[in-house]
């Protein structure tokens, strides 16, 4: 049986673009370890999905982003873990500053990336967004912006 007494929680993950690529970073230390997503966490009381995306950031890269818009919801459920999120997929522009990591503890590995090169394995609910009926609107977008 899976332990629900944490309840579903938020995350927000967010595609932080730049000349048509978006930065991704290895997963270490929560659940996920090793595997590849966008920058992103969990939404706190009272925050907006963008101010959680511009802090989240900010927080882990350094990056200053802008445009900051929605772009998709996935239902993630990690059956191993007990855990069970509601992903919310920012989307931004790149505005200022050069990526690195500020939270050791949570990402070994930045790099921009784009569709036609994602790296492996990726997280969960980025598997679930490639599945999902949002993401080919999503690639579309971002790689509009080239």
């Amino acid at each position: 049986m899976i332990n629900s007494a944490a309840g579903v929680r938020v995350g927000i993950g967010v595609f932080v673009c730049r000349g048509g690529r978006f930065l991704m970073g290895r997963r270490r230390g929560a659940h996920g370890a090793g595997t590849w997503s966008v920058p992103g966490g969990h939404l706190e009381f009272g925050e907006s999905f963008e101010d959680t995306a511009v802090r989240e950031v900010a927080e882990e890269t350094g990056v200053q982003i802008g445009n900051v818009r929605f772009g998709a919801v996935t239902n993630d459920v990690f059956p191993g873990e007990g855990r069970h999120y509601v992903t919310v997929w920012m989307l931004s522009d790149h505005v200022a500053g050069e990526p690195a990591i500020l939270e050791p503890d949570k990402c070994t590995d930045l790099a921009w990336h784009d569709f036609d090169d994602l790296p492996e394995p990726l997280f969960l609910p980025w598997r679930q967004l490639v599945r999902s009926p949002h993401f080919d609107a999503i690639r579309r977008e971002l790689s509009a912006a080239r």
